[in-house]
Parts: C-alpha cells; sequence; structure tokens
C-alpha cells in the first residue's frame, strides 16, 4: 500500500544566494540547494530520514502566509495572504 503525505516547506534565500528550505510539521527537517529543483531533491530525501524517526507534529496546521510591514510609528498587518 502506497501512503500518501503532503508537507508544505518554507522557502528563504540566504545571504549566500543558496535556497534554504524547512518542513516545520517535521522536527528538525531543513535542506539547502544552489537552485529550487536542487533543494527540493535534497528536502525529499531529508523528509524521507524525518518519516523513519516518525517525529511528526500532528498539531500543525499550515495557515498561510502573510505579510508584515513595519513603519516608523509602527506595526501594521498587510491584508490578505500571500501565495
Amino acid at each position: 500500500m502506497n501512503n500518501k503525505r503532503e508537507f508544505y516547506m518554507i522557502v528563504e534565500r540566504d545571504e549566500d544566494g543558496f535556497f534554504v528550505g524547512e518542513v516545520p510539521q517535521l522536527k528538525a527537517c531543513y535542506s539547502q540547494g544552489e537552485t529550487l529543483d536542487e533543494l527540493m531533491e535534497n528536502i525529499t530525501e531529508v523528509i524521507e530520514m524525518c518519516l523513519e524517526e516518525e517525529e511528526i507534529d500532528e498539531t500543525y496546521e499550515f495557515v498561510g502566509v502573510q505579510k508584515v510591514v513595519v513603519l516608523e510609528e509602527g506595526l501594521r498587518l498587510e491584508t490578505g495572504f500571500l501565495g
């Protein structure tokens, strides 16, 4: 039987230009790559290793990404989700 699991990955670009990905649902599940394709290959391998350890945070629920703009006079939330 083939079980399918879906995970969300947060992707950032570091100061050296590498793409860095983290899967918050899985403890210590992160990787990097010079390209997005390389990151996807690397994070897939890391997810497989994390699943072997079964460190899944079942309480985590991805909701979305919210843009926050900080102005001199205070904090203001932009409306709407990104992505």
